[in-house]
């Protein structure tokens, strides 16, 4: 008996993902200068925009939500904007605090972003537009990076308090 409840707090120590529901939290999508901008030719201008919100939920829940904006402009006619958010509830389980930020800002995202670029596309469709495929995106990158950002910030309010 004794070796059973080693083995459940072993197994409970042991690091655990599990994704618990995924969803689309917002959609928008508009077409400001529709129905003029199907007469023009198509060679749109894309912009994309990205972010990451986390929400904790309870000590090991926790709801992630991924943002894209897609803006596509033809001249200086918009022909649409696109505003998603997919969110992801994932239990978090056994992770020390430095394990988590990867998970929160590159893991997650990573596993969301096939489903909005599946509503992204489905909206431009059927907006009338020329289906668009989102290309992949470095999470990994944009974490590494923004997790710079914040220790240069960090080292620069340090280095203003010493002098």
């Amino acid at each position: 008996m004794a070796e059973e409840n080693t083995a459940t707090g072993e197994e409970q120590q042991k690091p655990r993902f599990v994704i618990q529901k995924i969803y689309t939290k917002d959609v928008s999508f508009e077409s400001p200068n529709s129905p003029e901008i199907f007469r023009d030719e198509w060679r749109p201008q894309l912009d994309l925009q990205l972010g990451n919100e986390y929400n904790r939920i309870d000590d090991d829940t926790h709801e992630i939500v991924l943002s894209v904006t897609v803006t596509a402009k033809v001249g200086d006619k918009t022909a649409f904007l696109v505003e998603v958010k997919q969110a992801g509830i994932f239990t978090l389980t056994g992770y020390t605090t430095e394990e988590m930020g990867p998970l929160v800002g590159s893991y997650c995202p990573n596993t969301l972003f096939p489903f909005v670029r599946e509503v992204v596309s489905d909206l431009v469709t059927k907006g009338g537009f020329p289906q668009l495929v989102l290309a992949p995106v470095n999470f990994d990158a944009m974490y590494l990076h923004q997790k710079e950002q914040v220790e240069r910030q960090a080292q620069e309010a340090r280095a203003k308090t010493t002098h």
